[in-house]
Order: C-alpha cells, then structure tokens, then sequence
C-alpha cells in the first residue's frame, strides 16, 4: 500500500507527492505535540498516548483533545487521555503492552532512545516543515519500541513489563480541508523485531473521553467534572463514541459535540472487505478504576484481564446485553477500548497496519443531549464517513485491493488519503482603514487546471466576516463567519453570473511581490474591534461523480479597525473610550485583559501619560510600521499574532510601569512625534 498526499481519482488532492524524500529543517527535541491545523487541536504524543491529561504544564496553552479550535478556541475539550494497546502471545506467555491504563498514569511501556522524539512534515508548500515524504497538512512522525526493561531516557524500571518486542512506527494526520478538518487520522505500523513469532496479536486503542466546556467546568474540580460523559456504540461504523450527557448550558456551559473513535482499516485485511471487519472488532468498556462490582465494569487489573478485553466484546459475560449499553449512555467516568484482531501470527521481521481515525463532530438539531437520537448524530456519522473515504483512496470499495478502474495512477498500489479536488487558495492581503478594512486578492486560481477533468473549473469567490466580539463572546464554538459576497464567473450556467467587475483593481504594495486583482471594502465598523474575514475560492463541482463544488482553504485575515498614522498638525490625538469605564464591553475578565486606545499618532512617536500632579505614570513608543498590538496582554489571550492594524492607533492596558492597575481619575498625556519632535498634548478620565 501507500500513502500518499491527495492526489489523482474521482477523489482527488491538490498535488502529487513524489517517493524521494526531502530533508526537513532541524526540530527541536520533543516529547509531544498538539495540532494546530484544521478544526481538531489534539495533544500527541512520541509514545503511543494522545492527550495530555489536563497537566498543568500543558493545559490550558496547549489542548488536549479540543474541538473547535478555530477561527477561536473553544475551550470545549473532550479527552483526557488515550493510548495504543498491543497484545500477543510471545513463546506462550500472554503479554499485552500498553501506552496508558487508568489504574497508573504513570505506566508508559513503550519508550525511545535518548535524543529520539516527535518529527513534524507537511505537504503544504509554504510550512517550515514541508517534505515530499508528508501525507497530510501536518504529519506527526515518531518510532518507538516495547523491548526496553529500562526506560533510556530516563532509567526508570518499567514495573511488570513483559516485552513483545514489537517497534512501532506511528504517523498522525491533519488537514485544514473542510472535508477534513474535523478528524485526526492515527496510523500505527507494528513490526515483530524479536526472533520468535507473536501468536493472536490484538491491537486496540483506549480513550478516557470527557466532554466539558472549560469556560465553565475545570478539571480541578476532580470527580464532578469528569462524571458527566455517556457512551455509545455503532458497530456499522466501527466506531464508538462519546458525549456530554445533559449538556446544561446555564451550569456547565453549551457542550454540544461528539467525539469517536473509529477504526478505518488494517493491513493485512483480517476479512474480505472493510465492511465485514467489524466481526474481527472488539468494544469495551468499564469504569475508571473500578475493582468492585459488577465484573463487566471493572477495569483489568493485569495483562491476562487486558487481554480477555482486547479479545471479547462488552459486556463480556455476554449477559444482560441491551440494558448494560443503555447504562452506558448515562453519565459517569469510564475507560474505553476499541480492538481489531486476532492476527494470526505475526513472524520475526512481519508488520501489521492498524489505523484509526479520532472524528469529532456538532451536535445536529434539537432533540434534547441526553436522548442520543439518530439525527443528534447525523453531522458525526458523516464526518465518520468522510474519514473512512480518506482512508479508502483508491480503494473505493473497501476490498483491499485494486479493481479494474481504481488504479487511476497506475503505480499499481493502492494510493490512500485522498480528497475530492481542492482549489488552492488565492493570496490574501487585508489593510485596516478608518472604521473600514479592505481585502485585496490575486487571481492565480482561477488558471488552477483539474486534472481529472483535463480543465480549468474555477467558479467563484466567497467573502466571510465576524461581527464584533466573535473573539470573546462565542463559548459553544459556533462558527462565527457570516456571508458576506459571494461572486461568480458570468460565462457559464452557475450561480448568480455576477461576473467580477466590481470587484476589479490593479494594485501592488511595498515589499510585497503579489499582483492583486481584487478589492474588497468592508465599511461600518467599529475602531478598535479585532475582526475577522476570510475568503475562499469555488470550484463547479462534478455532477457526473456525484459530488458538490469544493471550496478551498478559507484565507483568514484578522484586522483591527482604527485612524491612520497622521503628523498632520490639524489633528487632534486623543484616546477611547474617553471615559473609560471598567468592564468596557471588549474588556477580558481580569484587570490585566483591560484596554484603551491612542488614536491619531504619528508613525513614530512617544506616548507619556501623567497623573494631574505630573507624575509619570507610564510610556511607550509607537512605531506604525510593525505595531500589532503585541505586549498586553489582552492580545495575548484575544489575538494570536497576525492582526493587522491601522498605524495610527496604540492599544495601553491600564497598567502602570510599576506593573499596578491605574485608579480612578483624569489623566494628562503626551505624544512626541519622533520624526519632527512636535508635541501633542490630551486628556482622559478613568472611572472604575
């Protein structure tokens, strides 16, 4: 088989990958990572485990299993941790090697060499990390092994650890497709690196799933926070899945989403077709530590109890069936597993393939959370879909191999991970203006050829935008972009045939090698608010294959509306909001997420403010050229870097340079301009 990034079929990628491999730049030596493209912010780790388990010296920064993450985060995570089981028979002692167990957090059976760590590729041409050798938009890359007694890298023991020497070669994909930005894809290579062979190998995945909404829950909240997830199961899909029981949006917060894992495929196929796997697919679950009670919910204490879980299904007394899954779809804080198998045998120098998919979702309609209704689960089983399509690639019937017609790129494998043809997307510069930002583009997709068809089959554009506050005031992780324009070719049958006219222009900027095409004005907004745009290009779709027009990757440009740089001396600098009252509306929570603006500067300049005894409370220099707001920390939190602002206005925070919250009062300032030396003189009041 080969994966490969998307490429040539009825489904189809933005370019074809090339087998010679490309060096990446050096990496700085990690242990784990969270993904940043696409909708899914996922901790993964170099060890087999996802998930950071809300550690402190990850969480909140870096998410565990967040979803949404974009245009802003969320803050709704759905998994505590989760990890890679393998289980065999080894000279005829059981073993079953684990990444995690919720008895001891601290089990980590599988290790790497000093020095060894987490690689990240891309296939996108303008990542640091791009390489030929990238399947998605952000691979994570890394080998580990089971046959170390000792950890290398830190010499710790492992306790009870009976070695299947097994490595394992472990690849993660992301992608920032729409089609796609709402499932991580996890490939695991397994290899017999011992010398004799492993017998009924089992291969499995545990989750600890816990959907809340951390604006409202924490998980130093302890058992209350993580008691509130249920359960299910379809087998159809091979997937199972997980969600907030009651979603109550006045105490915890709205929690309206899903999360499943899925099991897409093996190689070697352990059946006929991928649709029949599922009789070689084991589901589990029990509760979280739990030694007492009922012995289908208790959670395996050894590797024998491991094993009989990777190798049976829940419940696995087999008794009791419908009414132990519909006690599952009740809240409570269980462990998972979801395992394929048994293959075989798997000889010294053999491989086996197993890969799933973490697929998050919305909740779909209004049929109450709690009810787990088919419709609730319309928008995940789709995406499950999606994921599975992905996977399939070439093989578009799920046998295995490769029929007559499926071979469209005639390397005689079978090409994986592949989409429907995407558009690239146009170049995107946005300039902040007084009360306005205006977009400018470049035409370069519209001469993108599809190969498939043999022809050129852009449609048109899209022009998105968030009213003010999208970036604090969203908790669910509602999408927040509204339609702004929508423009289309006026030659073909399609659409609205507005043609681009109005949009037309002829436009290049300083140190900015791109020919824009397009322009764009937004007006009527407000100074001193972050926005959102973005603008994606269309394609017609293929009505032949059944498939709908594709947009491309939506190009998302943040801007803050305000005054230009001025040194005209008829301008007046002052500040807003004048009076500033606490708790303005664009105000974070705490007293350091606070600000006021300067507005009318020079393009240069030095901004002194006093009290009125003329004591210097704080200052700071203006330099329009590369002033984003940076350096307070309400864009810290709010913003994340790329806003682009209007020259002439500069954001303070209220804070003194003795690092203490200024009090109620008026206050004097002046503004240098450091080009002429002229000074400007003005006031504002402070009213808490």
């Amino acid at each position: 088989m080969r994966h490969k990034r998307p490429s040539l079929l009825i489904f189809i990628a933005l370019i074809t990958a090339f087998v010679s491999s490309t060096p990446l730049l050096p990496q700085q030596i990690t242990d784990n990572k969270a993904t940043d493209i696409g909708n899914v912010g996922l901790t993964v780790t170099s060890f087999g485990r996802i998930g950071n388990g809300f550690n402190a010296s990850f969480w909140p920064a870096q998410p565990s299993c967040e979803f949404p993450v974009t245009p802003v985060r969320s803050r709704i995570e759905h998994l505590f941790n989760g990890g890679l089981w393998v289980g065999a028979i080894r000279s005829g002692q059981l073993g079953v090697t684990t990444a995690t167990i919720d008895r001891n957090f601290a089990v980590r059976e599988f290790t790497q060499q000093p020095g060894q760590g987490l690689t990240e590729r891309s296939s996108l041409l303008d990542s640091r990390y791009y390489s030929r050798d990238a399947v998605s938009h952000q691979d994570f890359v890394a080998d580990y092994t089971d046959s170390n007694l000792v950890n290398p890298q830190t010499n710790e023991r492992l306790v009870d650890h009976f070695p299947l020497y097994v490595s394992v070669h472990q690849e993660t994909y992301a992608w920032k497709y729409s089609i796609a930005d709402f499932f991580i894809i996890l490939n695991f290579k397994i290899r017999n690196v011992g010398t004799t062979p492993l017998d009924s190998v089992y291969v499995g995945f545990v989750t600890d799933f816990v959907v809340r909404n951390t604006n409202y829950r924490l998980p130093t909240e302890g058992s209350p926070f993580y008691q509130n997830t249920a359960l299910g199961y379809i087998d159809s899909l091979r997937m199972h899945y997980a969600f907030d029981y009651d979603g109550n949006p006045t105490y915890d917060g709205i929690t309206d989403s899903y999360i499943g894992l899925k099991l897409l495929g093996t190689e070697p196929l352990l059946t006929s077709t991928l649709d029949s796997l599922v009789s070689k697919c084991y589901y589990q679950a029990w509760g979280f530590r739990l030694s007492t009670g009922d012995p289908d919910l208790q959670s395996p204490a050894n590797d024998q109890a491991r094993y009989e879980k990777m190798s049976t299904r829940f419940p696995t007394s087999g008794q009791n069936v419908e009414q132990k899954f519909a006690d599952l779809k009740k809240p409570g804080n269980r462990y998972t597993l979801y395992s394929v198998g048994p293959f075989p045998v798997l000889n010294p120098n053999d491989s086996i393939t197993v890969t799933f998919a973490l697929v998050l979702a919305k909740k779909y309609g209004d049929d109450p959370q709690s009810e787990d209704t088919p419709l609730s689960k319309k928008t995940l089983v789709e995406n499950a879909i999606w994921a599975q399509k992905t996977y399939n690639g070439e093989d578009i019937n799920g046998n295995g191999i490769l029929d007559p017609g499926e071979d469209l790129d005639g390397d005689g494998k079978i090409t994986r991970y592949i989409f429907p043809t995407i558009l690239p997307p146009p170049k995107v510069k946005i300039v902040a203006g007084d009360r306005k930002a205006t977009l400018y583009w470049d035409n370069s997709v519209e001469s993108a050829i599809d190969p498939i068809l043999n022809k050129k089959d852009f449609e048109g554009y899209r022009i998105f935008g968030t009213k003010a506050g999208y970036d604090f005031g969203l908790v669910s992780g509602a999408d927040p972009y509204i339609l702004l324009a929508d423009f289309d070719r006026a030659d073909d049958s399609i659409g609205y045939n507005t043609g681009f006219t109005l949009l037309r222009c002829d436009t290049t900027f300083p140190d900015d090698p791109v020919h824009y095409t397009y322009r764009y004005e937004i007006p009527n907004l407000l100074n001193g608010w972050q926005y959102s745009f973005g603008i994606e290009a269309y394609d017609q779709g293929d009505p032949a294959n059944n498939l709908p027009s594709q947009p491309s990757i939506r190009v998302i440009q943040k801007v803050i509306p305000g005054t230009p740089a001025t040194s005209n001396p008829e301008k007046e600098v002052g500040v807003y909001p004048n009076p500033y009252y606490v708790h303005a509306l664009w105000d974070g929570t705490r007293e350091r997420e606070r600000k006021l603006y300067f507005y009318n500067l020079p393009a240069n300049c030095e901004v002194r403010i006093y009290t009125l005894a003329g004591d210097l409370i704080a200052s700071f220099e203006h330099h329009a050229d590369s002033y984003n707001g940076t350096g307070i920390q309400w864009f810290s939190k709010f913003a994340d870097g790329t806003q682009k602002m209007s020259g002439g206005e500069h954001a303070w925070d209220l804070i003194t340079k003795g690092g203490q919250a200024v009090a109620t009062g008026l206050y004097l300032f002046t503004v240098k301009d450091m080009n002429t030396g002229d000074i400007k003189r003005g006031k504002f009041a402070i009213i808490k």
